[in-house]
């Protein structure tokens, strides 16, 4: 007779988890030999992230289907409520268990709960599985308990901790059969939301496993040398641009984490810089789980009677990349043309939207959420509560982020400004006229325009920040 538990299919529920490689609960599961059933699920909290994240997904999504099926396994779509769907495959199936890699943030945590409670009171096995991060974010802990505030101390305890080795990748997998019926990815139409704006944004991703790990192996083998001391400047390409793919778990973060520890090892000058800056990614999803409430309210209670202004006609000029300062519009129009932005003029940005132009962190936040495509709502959420000065920074001032001063020093040729700003050059370059083919026609831009004027003195604004900060403190 039949093994009948070993028969029993199991689920497996894939979220930000997209790759074959260093997937934990993939290679569990194929090592119990049962037939398995892979789902994708367009729910209401998939449907909720921004128009850029959401159609970069959908190209995770199609990626990964591939790569599966080389394994053997069919990845089936379903839309709707994560527990009916999950409990219609149950019954489609006659699955015992579902399996899925856990997610950090309040609404997954909330959505995973409950799932997990009515399979099991249905005698269906749920079970959850690290994956996304280095370490679960309860693991590390101060000596007096309770979660880290500040970066450096859990940077120093990350460093303490060794990672687990970074697993192999799947090779064959037993498909459940028949495959449950499923929707086609090109009829959820992912990408709506972009409009016209996708057809600039979409070639400038680099998707799936394959790529992910050659992007990787390229910045170990050239551009990590000189990481520490290039990373914050804007007229090179420094970085790793590993941020969208370790955003859809095409990537495993520990495979990352120990490439690094091996370049640094064979004296590869900024490998250390690269891993620090990792762990600024752990810190994030770290915070974010102990306060789920980071990415609506202010980290700093204290900062609750800062008086920002809410959504205005600055902010407006602001996203369309025309206040009048050069640096801050190039970074906009980066993140318009290619779904991503330097983490360096992210902090510029982010600077100058709350202080020179006095606007709600939120406004900000909810911007990068629709446009970035390496959206992650940890470290959206604490960035912007960082540089807000809300958050989570252990300076003992009121950073106030000057863009002029910031060109001359991590744009000093002015090529990065010259590379995304049209207005004002009598030929700009394909980067720059591809915003205007980017934004909405309503916008009524052309690369033809005056350049915008400031917003508002550079001076003038600093003070009026200051001024802001004495009367939210008092």
């Amino acid at each position: 007779m039949p093994d009948q538990a070993k028969d029993a299919p199991l689920i497996l529920w894939f979220r930000r988890d997209l790759r074959l490689d260093d997937q934990p609960m993939l290679l569990e599961a194929a090592a119990t030999g049962r037939p398995l059933v892979a789902v994708f699920l367009l729910d209401s909290e998939t449907e909720a992230i921004g128009a850029a994240a959401k159609g970069r997904l959908g190209l995770a999504v199609g990626s990964f289907a591939k790569a599966l099926q080389g394994a053997g396994l069919t990845l089936v779509l379903r839309r709707g409520a994560a527990l009916p769907a999950l409990q219609a495959l149950v019954a489609e199936t006659g699955a015992k268990g579902v399996w899925w890699s856990r997610l950090y943030d309040g609404p997954s945590r909330e959505r995973d709960t409950a799932v997990k409670s009515a399979l099991r009171a249905a005698g269906v096995e749920p079970r959850s599985f690290a994956g996304h991060l280095l370490a679960e974010p309860w693991e590390l802990e101060t000596g007096q308990g309770g979660p880290y505030k500040v970066f450096t101390p859990y940077w120093n305890a990350l460093r303490r901790r060794e990672p687990d080795a970074a697993l192999p990748p799947v090779k064959t997998l037993r498909a459940h059969g028949p495959v449950p019926r499923g929707d086609r990815l090109e009829d959820w139409d992912m990408a709506r939301a972009m409009r016209r704006g996708g057809a600039v944004v979409w070639p400038r991703q680099t998707v799936g496993g394959d790529a992910a790990r050659d992007r990787l192996e390229a910045f170990l083998d050239g551009p990590v040398e000189a990481y520490a001391g290039m990373r914050d400047r804007l007229d090179c390409d420094a970085c790793s641009g590993l941020s969208e793919n370790l955003t859809y778990g095409e990537i495993g973060i520990r495979r990352v984490w120990h490439a690094a520890l091996r370049a640094r090892d064979e004296g590869r000058a900024g490998a250390e810089k690269f891993l620090s800056e990792l762990a600024w990614r752990e810190f994030s999803w770290h915070l974010l789980y102990h306060f789920p409430q980071m990415d609506r309210a202010n980290w700093r209670a204290e900062w609750d009677g800062f008086p920002w202004r809410d959504d205005n006609d600055d902010a407006e000029a602001w996203r369309r990349g025309r206040t009048g300062q050069a640096l801050v519009d190039a970074a906009m129009r980066e993140m318009f043309v290619t779904g991503r932005m330097h983490n360096r003029a992210r902090m510029i940005v982010a600077s100058y939207l709350t202080k020179h132009l006095l606007t709600h962190w939120k406004v900000g936040l909810d911007w990068f959420a629709e446009c970035l495509t390496d959206w992650d709502p940890a470290a959206n959420a604490m960035g912007w509560q960082w540089v807000a000065g809300s958050g989570p920074d252990a300076a003992p001032y009121f950073r106030i982020f000057n863009p002029e001063t910031q060109a001359e020093k991590f744009d000093p040729s002015g090529l990065y400004r010259r590379r995304w700003l049209a207005e004002g050059q009598r030929d700009p370059g394909a980067d720059a006229l591809a915003y205007f083919d980017a934004v909405p026609r309503s916008w009524h831009l052309s690369p033809k325009d005056a350049p915008a004027r400031p917003l508002i003195a550079l001076a003038e604004g600093r003070e009026r920040a200051l001024a802001a900060l004495r009367q939210g403190k008092a």
